[in-house]
């Protein structure tokens, strides 16, 4: 037996309106209202200083970055998956690709540190709302790693070549919560430079992990670690 079609002229796609392909973000995108996601971006996110509006709906943008990473967008361009079919009936405020990237150019690292915010305190909002962290009331544990990413592109902000010859990367420090009980989570992400030492930066941040642990609901024995890569 012999397929009848070569691979190349197979093709499909997802235009029916009436269709909605990611609907379980329904669910997702309802709890992180609950937990105030657009609260606190309109509250603490402000590009004022931004060339075409850039910071006005910071709310909407961010919530619909969020969205569509949950559906599994790895670039700017992906975003419009929450364009199609009848997702925009499911959802208000739907950003087109291009203004989303606009106002993703427009951040600084003061920017950034406002987003640490907002995810500190969604953090925290989170874990009361949903059992992530169960058995946090008696022992936990903060996993604090050092870590380098690749990126592409020579004009990328803080992309440098580091450890790996030849390689341009990021190096952010991450910390992931866990109990005896639960899986790991992230509780904090600082963003740095390819060619950064390890530890720098690392004391400021360990000390946000720990608050950021005791927020949510890790009031017991918390045991730190730290690793590099």
């Amino acid at each position: 037996m012999q397929s009848s079609h070569a691979a190349a002229a197979v093709s499909a796609s997802f235009d029916d309106m009436n269709l909605v392909a990611y609907a379980g973000l329904v669910p997702v995108m309802r709890l992180a209202e609950r937990c105030g996601l657009s609260r606190l971006a309109a509250a603490k996110v402000k590009l004022s200083r931004a060339k075409n509006s850039a910071d006005a709906a910071a709310d909407a943008k961010i919530t619909g970055f969020v969205a569509g990473m949950v559906a599994g967008a790895d670039s700017i361009d992906d975003l419009d998956v929450l364009r199609h079919g009848a997702m925009p009936t499911l959802f208000g405020g739907i950003r087109a690709p291009s203004t989303l990237g606009t106002f993703l150019r427009a951040f600084t690292h003061g920017h950034a540190l406002q987003l640490h915010a907002v995810h500190r305190k969604f953090f925290a909002e989170l874990t009361a709302h949903a059992p992530l962290l169960s058995g946090s009331g008696s022992k936990a544990f903060i996993d604090v790693d050092s870590t380098h990413k690749r990126v592409y592109g020579r004009t990328k902000q803080g992309a440098e070549y580091g450890r790996f010859k030849g390689i341009r990367t990021l190096h952010p420090l991450i910390a992931t919560l866990c109990t005896p009980t639960s899986r790991p989570v992230i509780a904090g992400v600082r963003m740095r430079r390819g060619k950064a030492a390890d530890s720098r930066g690392a004391p400021k941040f360990v000390s946000e992990a720990l608050a950021t642990a005791v927020e949510a609901g890790c009031t017991g024995i918390r045991r730190v670690f730290h690793t590099t890569r």
